[in-house]
């Protein structure tokens, strides 16, 4: 048995953990920031990230594995798909618009060619600022906000 402050048996893993399995990588989340904004196709992608082809090819078939993407023909002879965000990938929405907000704020100002994003509400108009809020009082939440507690009957 290992001596000093190594474990003997691995903790149990949690939802972040399982989350990270399916984005744990750099390029699946542009993948996904552009199919948010609205990219549905192989070779638009490729050319907005600036990705190699055949990694592109590799993450947009694991995404597919996960559930994120479905695969829609929308041309035969030859056969050509696009990538449609599924509603698991859609209820990742609000993570990716708090890394964004996140960068804005603490990263975006020590860089001089980052693009400044506004977001728009589709059916008011005006711009948009999401924020996490309690579900039960509606008040913001911030991590100093929130105590985590394992559910009785989890585990």
């Amino acid at each position: 048995m290992p001596k000093g402050n190594h474990t003997p048996t691995q903790p149990p893993r949690d939802a972040v953990e399982l989350a990270m399995d399916v984005l744990s990588d750099r390029w699946t989340f542009l993948i996904l920031r552009e199919a948010f904004f609205g990219v549905r196709r192989y070779g638009q992608m490729q050319r907005n990230l600036g990705i190699a082809r055949n990694v592109l090819a590799d993450r947009l078939r694991q995404l597919v594995a996960d559930g994120m993407f479905e695969r829609v023909r929308y041309r035969t002879d030859p056969d050509w798909y696009e990538y449609r965000l599924t509603d698991r990938a859609l209820d990742l929405y609000p993570v990716i618009i708090g890394l964004m907000r996140w960068a804005d704020q603490h990263l975006r100002a020590d860089q001089e060619d980052v693009l400044a994003l506004e977001l728009v509400h589709r059916s008011c108009g005006a711009p948009a600022d999401p924020y996490l809020a309690c579900s039960h009082c509606h008040e913001p939440l911030t991590g100093r906000d929130i105590d985590a507690r394992v559910r009785a009957g989890a585990g």
